[in-house]
């Protein structure tokens, strides 16, 4: 996978993707990527990136050219049209399955990061495939949802991360949230770790493990576990676990509201 991203501020990018676990998945050669600096690619003594917009209004506006000079530097240097992602507000929200999709579709993706009051419509009419936003609120720049789209993506590459269950048992794979985590002491302020997981019983804390999450799930994001599919559960064993989830998610709540 590789992954170029058009910015302004490419040092805060590369503070990023350059350490742990990106960084060390491109030294081992999993994964690129690459920071370009838009004002590189700018025809005028000033480096100047923006304008005024037409119409007026507040604040300014990036200009197409040096944006799609940068652009079109990148689809030369690797002899083809990466599919290309503008970090906006009016994308279509950014989701861990937004993520999958990118993963299985893609080896190659720009990222172009937006700033001031907007890019002009004209960049993106010609070069940009699809927007993205990360929710439904307005940052100061496209940076840190670049930061996130590489980071969603490229954990998902085989070899980043030693084993496909370190994101496949995790928070939104499955539209479910992950079970509560613990680790040493066992006694922390009054607060004893669950016995199962002192168990030794593989079997018991996997069960255990998910029916936190089913339990995580339906309390704190309903919405999610909503979309879950629980025609997937392809034994008696899964569904029977689902159903004490549920009826200890009833009594729970009954419990509360007492």
């Amino acid at each position: 996978m590789r992954i170029d991203i058009l910015t302004l501020f490419p040092d805060s990018v590369d503070a990023y993707t350059k350490v742990s676990i990106l960084g060390r998945a491109q030294e081992r050669g999993y994964i690129t990527i690459r920071t370009h600096q838009i004002r590189d690619y700018t025809t005028n003594k000033q480096m100047q990136v923006d304008d005024y917009p037409y119409g007026g209004g507040r604040g300014a506006v990036m200009q197409a050219d040096p944006l799609y000079r940068c652009w079109a530097h990148v689809c030369e240097e690797v002899g083809l049209r990466p599919h290309t992602i503008f970090l906006s507000p009016c994308g279509r929200v950014f989701t861990q399955q937004v993520a999958r999709e990118l993963k299985e579709s893609h080896d190659h993706l720009i990222l172009v990061c937006g700033h001031y009051e907007g890019v002009d419509q004209r960049f993106i009419d010609e070069c940009v495939d699809e927007e993205i936003s990360m929710g439904d609120f307005v940052l100061t720049g496209g940076e840190i949802p670049a930061i996130a789209v590489a980071d969603a993506v490229c954990r998902m590459v085989p070899g980043v991360l030693p084993d496909e269950e370190c994101f496949m048992e995790e928070s939104h794979w499955d539209h479910l949230l992950e079970y509560p985590q613990y680790s040493r002491p066992e006694q922390w302020h009054g607060r004893r770790v669950p016995e199962v997981l002192l168990s030794g019983h593989h079997g018991n804390v996997a069960a255990w493990r998910r029916k936190e999450s089913y339990k995580r799930t339906m309390l704190r994001r309903p919405d999610l576990f909503a979309q879950f599919d629980e025609s997937k559960l392809a034994t008696k064993a899964e569904r029977k676990l689902l159903q004490q989830a549920k009826e200890e998610f009833r009594q729970q709540t009954a419990q509360e509201e007492q």
